[in-house]
Formats: C-alpha cells, structure tokens, sequence
C-alpha cells in the first residue's frame, strides 16, 4: 500500500478494531438467564439488574488503593441486587461479574479482514494502539483478541496521566514511532475522544468509523467511513 505524506496511523480499540458493544451485549444476555436459572429473579428484574449494572459500568470511577476493578465490579452487581431485593447477593454478584467477563472476552475477536488490512498497512507505515481505559481492562482486552502484535506501539489512556481527547497522549503517540502529528493520522468511532484528540492534537487526518449512519458529526472529521474495509481507499487517497 502506498501512502502519501502519512508515517503513522493511530487506531482506537474498543468499536472501532473489535466489536465491544456486541460483545457486552451477548455476555448481558447470558448473565440475565443465569439470573432467572438461579430461581433468585424474575425476567424483568433480571433485565433491571443489568441495566443497573451497565448504567454503573458507564459512570464508574476507580480507585486502585481501596480495590481491584474486578471487585469494584462484582460490587455493580451486588448493589444492582439490593436496589431489587435485599439479602446477601455477594456469591451470585461474583458469579454473575466472571460469567459476564469471561463471555466478553471470549467475544472479542479481530475479524480476518482487519488482519489483513493491518498486515499490509503496517508496510507503509508505524501503526500504534490507541485506547482508553483501565490498565487491567484494557490490557485483557488486547490480550483476548491477540491484536498487540499488529501494531508498533500500543498505548493505554489509564496507564497515563490523560486519556484522549487530551493532546499529550496523542504527542506520547508521536514520540513512540518518532514522527510528527501533521504525518499521523487518527482512526475511531468516537467523535468526542478519537476525533476531537485527533484535531486538537494537529494530527494530519481523522477518520470517523461511523457504523450506525449518523449525520452532521460534531466535530467534523476529515473522513467518514462506514467499515474498517473502506479505510485502506481514504489512505491511499490522502
């Protein structure tokens, strides 16, 4: 693949190289029949259970010297629990928190195609794993789809002190492979983290992976694809 002017290229993780959203989706849903199976819960407290649980994930913050995120975890479920019934829920919290996890991992895989196209690009140029995150979350992840060895440099928000859209992590980036910000370009689904970093850090390009057909993106990227197949086209034409 030949590129023109572009040395590196920054890919987010989680909705953009693996299907994250998908993944958590499917292990929800096996959580909510382990639930029912236990005789502990309805269906429909089961599914409440699990929005709490999701909406907690969501807004969670984590202090690493009172707990692991895993217990930080098994907690979401425990007091997600309490909120429909009191009692000790603290065995079923754990069992429901590793089926969750287990599940999740065992779903996020990278499709062939993305391989392929990752192979071939890193020809042409330094390729370097962007995400956000927990270290241990995030660490997992990677590990679980084998992406690591795909990429020059794999960077991880939670092991710094800012995550994107904040510039440093993104000039952290630049100095790992040793190029400039006008020669990198930054690939995402998340306007607010991927594209906006991308931009305030004076990257070359951004390229939004916009799966679900969205309009008048804010903020505008350079790009807009709609499957990560499409994306070797834009490089080459940058």
């Amino acid at each position: 693949m030949v590129l023109n002017g572009i040395k590196a290229v920054f890919f987010d993780l989680d909705n953009t190289l693996i299907d994250t959203s998908g993944a958590s989706r499917k292990a929800i849903g096996e959580v909510m029949k382990l639930l029912v199976d236990k005789s502990q819960f309805s269906e429909e407290e089961a599914r409440v259970i699990c929005n709490h649980f999701q909406t907690k994930l969501l807004h969670e913050t984590f202090d690493s010297s009172n707990m692991t995120i895993d217990d930080l975890r098994v907690s979401h479920f425990e007091t997600s629990m309490q909120e429909i019934r009191s009692g000790d829920h603290k065995d079923l919290a754990k069992e429901c928190y590793d089926l969750w996890k287990t599940i999740r991992l065992q779903l996020m895989t990278l499709p062939e195609s993305t391989k392929n196209m990752l192979s071939e690009l890193r020809k042409s140029a330094n390729l370097v794993l962007l995400t956000n995150g927990n270290r241990q979350v995030q660490r997992e992840k990677i590990e679980a789809c084998g992406v690591g060895p795909y990429f020059d440099a794999v960077v991880v928000g939670g092991e710094h002190t800012e995550e994107k859209p904040a510039p440093s992590i993104f000039l952290h980036c630049c100095d790992l492979v040793q190029v400039k910000p006008e020669d990198c370009v930054m690939v995402g689904d998340n306007l607010d983290t991927d594209i906006l970093g991308g931009l305030n850090a004076g990257l070359k390009a951004t390229i939004w992976l916009n799966k679900n057909g969205s309009s008048n993106p804010k903020p505008t990227p350079h790009y807009i694809i709609n499957c990560m197949t499409r994306l070797p086209d834009v490089l080459r034409n940058l």
